[in-house]
């Protein structure tokens, strides 16, 4: 029996840990949101989740834990591409759990993140199918689950969530990739940029969203957009930034030239 209600749906997104489950329940999330049969009923009471659903492998440890490894063996290629599938395979949980957990949102807010999550799966699966060609699978290596980790320290509060991880976390994707990419180039793996290439266009959107709907909350809440996301930013960060920043990109994603100027002058620190 197919759900109706999208919260629901999201929540099964979500909880399941089988990889292969979740990306089919997203696309099923994405097809019933397009065709109209689910729809956003507030009033559904469902468990709180504090830990999304992942599999039993990769085994999660803290990130000073993961090992760090380079280019110059097939071992340190897979591993790169590996920990660029955990972030992909993380996003789905997040961009889920930014349609479950927030239910006083306009139809537009949940349609862009349902979309977001359609997207990572397919980067995911890009990923996994690069990382099965040159003879590993998703989960052979060890990962951390920072990026869940920030997803439960923002999520009381959208605003929060809309500054430090599309416009803080994932900004910083935007920032570092062009990088990445230079480096496979560097060993001549094409297959890898072409996917890449992909995340990187995606991903300019996927801020993009975080960049509309912080701007919309702090409208809610009669607060300056700019000044809310540098305090939000310093406060979380320390006022350090990593730099360079990928201006271009972040332009594109909807930040404004001036906050791009703060964001530099905070660079070094």
């Amino acid at each position: 029996m197919r759900m109706k209600n999208l919260f629901e749906a999201a929540y099964f997104c979500l909880f399941t840990d089988s990889v292969d489950e979740k990306l089919r329940r997203v696309k099923q999330l994405q097809s019933g949101w397009q065709s109209g049969e689910l729809s956003p009923d507030p009033e559904i009471q469902l468990p709180e989740i504090l830990q999304a659903g992942h599999p039993e492998r990769p085994e999660l440890v803290l990130p000073r834990q993961v090992p760090k490894r380079g280019l110059g063996s097939p071992e340190g290629q897979a591993a790169m591409i590996h920990a660029i599938g955990h972030i992909e395979f993380n996003a789905i949980n997040l961009a889920c759990d930014g349609v479950f957990r927030y239910r006083d949102m306009p139809t537009e807010y949940y349609g862009d993140w349902i979309n977001v999550a359609a997207e990572e799966v397919y980067h995911f699966s890009l990923i996994r199918q690069r990382l099965r060609q040159l003879g590993y699978h998703y989960g052979d290596f060890p990962a951390h689950s920072g990026l869940w980790d920030l997803a439960r320290k923002t999520s009381a509060d959208l605003l929060q969530r809309m500054a430090l991880v599309p416009r803080m976390m994932e900004a910083r994707g935007l920032d570092v990739t062009p990088g990445i990419i230079e480096k496979f180039r560097q060993i001549g793996d094409q297959d890898t940029i072409d996917i890449l290439e992909i995340i990187l266009h995606d991903e300019i959107g996927h801020v993009q969203a975080g960049s509309r709907w912080f701007n919309h909350v702090c409208r809610q809440r009669g607060m300056e957009p700019e000044s809310t996301y540098l305090k939000l930013l310093t406060d979380y960060t320390g006022g350090k930034m990593s730099c360079p920043l990928h201006k271009q990109a972040r332009l594109q994603a909807g930040f404004s030239e001036s906050e791009l100027n703060q964001l530099e002058a905070l660079c070094g620190r």
